[in-house]
């Protein structure tokens, strides 16, 4: 049977914190019981805007496997691997940039606007305007067709299938396809195969979309076909050639709802953070010490929850309950700010035990991140050399 296969990275940044867990690891974690997923250390990335401090990158992607493991990504599950070290990725990248119009890249909606946030750094250069097209041969050479990605990276998945769509157009054809659609097709099986080519022919002949959506659907369920092979016979339905490169698909994650300290999102750069395995005498000092409602003076002062960042941590780690107390002691003062602190307390260091204990294997052992690591990229290299040879030989570029 066909699997949906996921492919998602995150550049190395140092220890993750808890809106990262949060925001995309707990996504991370359900997927890896769902779909093949590869996840990955986007150190090339990494060069993209901080090309002149690489000192951090692999101490970062170091510690940011711990903490993936820590938080409860299974590399039994999944494919846990570093960008860097599948160069297939930076080959399909610079094949990809041949045929790539600039425009395209230029009138990426996050061009301008990092260059604004990010506006003390030279960011005139090829890597950053062309890191939107690094990031589809991350997803096109692991033919994933599925991304989870939020709101404002849709475009980018939009330009990817752009450029997958491009590429087949133009280099779809390849020497011997109907031969080797047609010796797909004796793979399906003698029921398969029939029912495969009378679906074909009522598509062609008659336009009949539900047909389509049957032949593929026969062709994804269909067990012992490659990669290429299902490819090609999702081209051929259509009467087209090969689709080299699948087309991916956006899977939408929420936003993250994990607040800092302050009460703004949380990340490093308002240094409002609290690491995933941050020890608990300093979990503790940061949240007593948190900001609350500026109306509570005195402790005998009411106070209103909606202005105190730490009701914004009580939304993401208590109860009904707890969120009832807390509320009406707030505006009754019957609670004190402290009081009200402690639940939250308990909360985040409840979560964060089972990282800590997890971690502790890793740190305790380093080899065995080094093994995983190396694990992973033997994985990640044998699928995506399935597709670079397919790249190549479509492009004429497969020499005997």
């Amino acid at each position: 049977m066909f699997v949906d296969r996921v492919l998602s990275g995150m550049r190395p940044t140092g220890a993750l914190h808890l809106g990262h867990y949060h925001g995309v690891l707990k996504n991370w974690i359900r997927l890896q019981h769902e779909h093949q997923c590869f996840f990955f250390a986007a150190d090339w990335h990494a060069l993209t805007t901080h090309y002149d401090a690489t000192a951090q990158i692999e101490p970062s992607v170091r510690d940011m496997f711990v903490d993936w493991l820590a938080a409860g990504v299974d590399p039994s599950q999944a494919v846990l691997f570093i960008q860097s070290r599948v160069p297939e990725h930076a080959e399909l990248h610079l094949l990809l940039s041949m045929i790539t119009p600039l425009g395209w890249l230029e009138r990426m909606p996050t061009y301008k606007d990092q260059q604004e946030k990010l506006a003390e750094k030279d960011l005139s250069t090829y890597g950053f305007l062309g890191y939107p097209l690094l990031q589809g041969a991350d997803i096109l050479v692991y033919r994933a067709n599925l991304v989870p990605v939020g709101e404002d990276q849709v475009p980018h998945i939009e330009f990817t299938r752009e450029i997958a769509r491009r590429f087949n157009h133009l280099y779809g054809r390849e020497p011997g396809f109907e031969e080797k659609a047609e010796a797909a097709i004796r793979k399906l099986g003698g029921k398969r195969a029939k029912r495969y080519v009378e679906l074909r022919t009522r598509y062609q002949e008659q336009g009949d979309d539900d047909a389509l959506a049957e032949a593929r659907t026969l062709v994804e369920e269909a067990q012992n076909l490659s990669m290429g092979d299902r490819e090609r016979l999702f081209g051929f339905i259509e009467g087209g050639g090969k689709m080299i490169l699948s087309e991916p698909q956006s899977l939408l994650t929420e936003a993250s709802r994990m607040p800092g300290l302050d009460g703004q999102k949380m990340s490093k750069s308002y240094n409002n953070t609290i690491s995933l395995r941050e020890d608990a005498d300093s979990v503790t000092r940061k949240i007593r010490t948190m900001p609350t409602d500026p109306a509570r003076v005195r402790r005998t002062d009411p106070g209103d929850p909606a202005r105190c960042p730490v009701w914004k941590l009580h939304e993401v780690y208590s109860t009904d309950g707890v969120r009832q107390w807390a509320s009406e002691g707030c505006r009754s003062a019957g609670i004190g700010c402290l009081e009200c602190k402690q639940p939250v307390i308990d909360a985040v260091l409840a979560e964060q035990k089972p990282m800590q204990e997890r971690a502790a294997m890793y740190l305790d052992d380093p080899t065995l991140v080094r093994n995983i690591i190396a694990d992973g990229c033997e994985k990640a290299r044998d699928v995506a050399s399935e597709t670079m040879r397919d790249v190549r030989e479509a492009m004429g570029l497969r020499y005997a």
